[in-house]
């Protein structure tokens, strides 16, 4: 990758990561030789390739140029409109170099501030306003590790990955661009990776694609987050890392990173609630909605913050089952969970992913419907020999669900989808 700009003197400290590796593309990069390109301020920067990001992230690391960074595809003529109105200079960063278009009313930049898209789940992205100090999430000392990043640039989950490296000596990146996703596991295995972050939806993925080249990945810690985190899945990436530490996170751009677990159940321990602890979140619960005090919140949103996440107390664990505007649905005047349905879905042998909503219905005003994908035939090249499930159909499915659920909860109509549906956010519409 090539940034036809000068690179600009240096403003302050490198960071303490700045000599760790980068395989960007294929190619090998430090920190200190990515190229820095000179940016407007502020800024809202449309990176065209993972490279470009890297270096718009770098930059803001030393110069502290007030940033919003995305992709192209997740900023549209709307959205670019109501940058260039908040004063941001909205720039597109690619090979030929930076290519600004400045604002009708400049403003004065905010030095140090970050700038994050939600991912749109409640409606349209909104800005959620960071620091680097506020991203970086894990700040004590870590084994060395080489990470693979799949996420989209500037989204939170980019920012905790890259904030990583950044800040910490030994934690290297394998960067993978939206193309190269479906063959991740043979790049990652080439160069080293054995810590990778991904959505429920692109271990899933990836386990259906081929669970074999998985497998060869050296992986020794595997961390979820971005979406709910059934048992199912935490299952399968077991049986195949038996050794491997396997966490999930709680994050958002409104509140942070807020709940981390490694012991391999799905939910975290009930006495979690308000437990008080200098320096770390605080989670409750009021009215099934997921409540978090965070030191590491977006600007603006000290205190307490409803999350808009729909929780379930079962058997000790608050478990996240779905948003709260969309998880619940009412069948008769019962309610339903669509998560604790997908749930039971996805924890049948034979279904690989399922996603659970409310359609209109007679008498009842809605029923409960899914969709799913299902497990090949001949299994997903399971490397422990696990005997592969019969295929099931729909009423096999029902009958399943049957056992385990209230009979309002059972889905009416199973519609069988031949592919993991995946977003840009590598989060399935959920």
């Amino acid at each position: 990758m090539t940034v036809a700009t000068p690179r600009p003197a240096v403003a302050g400290p490198e960071p303490a990561g700045v000599d760790n590796r980068l395989v960007v593309g294929g190619a090998p990069l430090t920190w200190r030789t990515l190229p820095t390109p000179t940016l407007p301020d502020p800024a809202a920067v449309l990176a065209h390739s993972a490279g470009h990001a890297l270096a718009a992230a770098r930059q803001h690391a030393v110069h502290g140029t007030e940033l919003l960074l995305s992709t192209a595809s997740r900023v549209d003529a709307t959205m670019r409109a109501e940058l260039l109105d908040a004063g941001f200079t909205v720039t597109v960063l690619d090979d030929d170099g930076v290519r600004p278009s400045a604002p009708a009313r400049p403003r004065a930049a905010e030095p140090g501030r970050l700038w994050l898209l939600t991912s749109g789940s409640t409606g349209r992205p909104k800005r959620v306003g960071h620091t680097l100090d506020t991203l970086t999430t894990v700040r004590a000392d870590q084994p060395d590790r080489t990470w693979l990043c799949p996420y989209a640039p500037g989204t939170y989950a980019w920012w905790q990955v890259v904030t990583l490296s950044l800040t910490q000596p030994g934690q290297h990146l394998v960067v993978v661009e939206p193309d190269e996703l479906d063959d991740w596991p043979a790049v990652a295995a080439a160069h080293g990776v054995d810590a990778a972050s991904g959505t429920p939806t692109f271990w899933r993925r990836t386990l259906y694609q081929d669970a074999a080249a998985l497998a060869r990945v050296p992986l020794r810690q595997l961390t979820l987050g971005g979406e709910p985190v059934d048992q199912a899945i935490l299952d399968q990436l077991r049986e195949v890392f038996p050794a491997a530490r396997i966490s999930w996170i709680y994050a958002s751009s409104e509140v942070g990173a807020s709940i981390v677990v490694h012991d391999g159940r799905a939910g975290f321990p009930v006495e979690w609630l308000d437990r008080e602890t200098p320096g770390r979140p605080t989670l409750s619960v009021h009215d099934d909605e997921l409540v978090v005090t965070s030191p590491y919140h977006g600007a603006g949103l000290a205190g307490p913050v409803r999350t808009g996440d729909r929780v379930q107390v079962v058997d000790g664990r608050v478990l996240i089952t779905g948003r709260l505007d969309s998880d619940e649905i009412n069948v008769g005047g019962s309610k339903v969970s669509a998560g604790v349905v997908r749930g039971v879905l996805t924890g049948h042998p034979g279904v690989a992913w399922a996603r659970v909503t409310g359609r209109r219905a007679p008498v009842l005003g809605r029923m409960v419907v899914a969709d799913v994908v299902l497990t090949p035939p001949d299994g997903p090249a399971d490397p422990t020999d696990r005997p592969a499930a019969g295929v099931p159909d729909e009423a096999a499915l029902v009958r399943w669900c049957a056992d385990r659920l209230p009979e309002h909860a059972v889905p009416r109509r199973i519609r069988v989808l031949t592919e993991i549906p995946v977003k840009e956010t590598l989060k399935s519409d959920v």
